[in-house]
């Protein structure tokens, strides 16, 4: 694979930063990470026409590389801070890794596709990314040799929330998941308490759904 990164691509990206900032997005760090990243890397070179398009497409393994839009959605809600530690449920593409890792974020990131994790973390070291660890392994329980983490983002359709996840919360902390069947609500719960929790609705998104290991 050739890693090339044009002046037409990047110019692609600031119309694509300015799609997302009409929607809503404010944080100026979210828009400048969206705008430097070449998402065109991240998808089969049959989709590179619709790179810059804020659209989701398909990748490896039956999933998908989100919608910019909702990546930077997402993003925003954590409200991250450099040094922050943050799980991310779902690596996929590592798209939504690098936009964390742009946010100075120490990210772990688990994938339960094993294909999609062995391409993913060959391919981050090549384009100059470096997650603190990329695993192989069931999102639905988290990483709670790691815990506790300041914030959590869960980047497929969950048809409830993961407990383990709000356990391995940081008081303060924020995990932000789309919860529902076909259709999901983003959601953001912010920690209070050891068992308090505020919840916080987004409104309606569609994600490929999150798989639990069932061996």
């Amino acid at each position: 694979m050739t890693l090339k990164d044009t002046l037409k691509h990047q110019g692609l990206r600031q119309k694509l930063v300015a799609t997302i900032k009409s929607k809503g997005i404010t944080n100026e760090k979210v828009l400048d990470a969206i705008g430097k990243i070449p998402r065109h890397l991240f998808m089969d070179s049959s989709f590179l026409d619709h790179a810059y398009q804020d659209k989701a497409f398909p990748i490896a393994a039956d999933q998908t590389i989100s919608q910019p839009y909702t990546v930077a959605f997402q993003t925003e809600l954590l409200q991250i801070k450099t040094g922050h530690k943050v799980l991310e449920i779902g690596t996929g593409s590592g798209y939504q890794t690098v936009v964390l890792c742009l946010l100075g974020a120490k990210v772990f990131s688990i994938e339960r596709q094993h294909e999609l994790y062995k391409k993913t973390s060959k391919f981050l070291p090549k384009l100059g990314y470096k997650p603190k660890k990329l695993i192989f392994g069931d999102g639905y329980i988290g990483l709670e040799e790691e815990a506790p983490f300041d914030s959590i983002i869960v980047t497929a359709g969950a048809p409830f929330v993961p407990k383990p996840l709000l356990g391995q919360l940081k008081i303060g902390g924020r995990l932000v998941i789309p919860v529902g069947d076909d259709i999901q609500i983003m959601t953001l719960f912010i920690r209070k308490g050891p068992k308090e929790f505020e919840q916080h609705e987004f409104g309606e998104f569609r994600f490929v759904p999150l798989l639990e290991d069932r061996n």
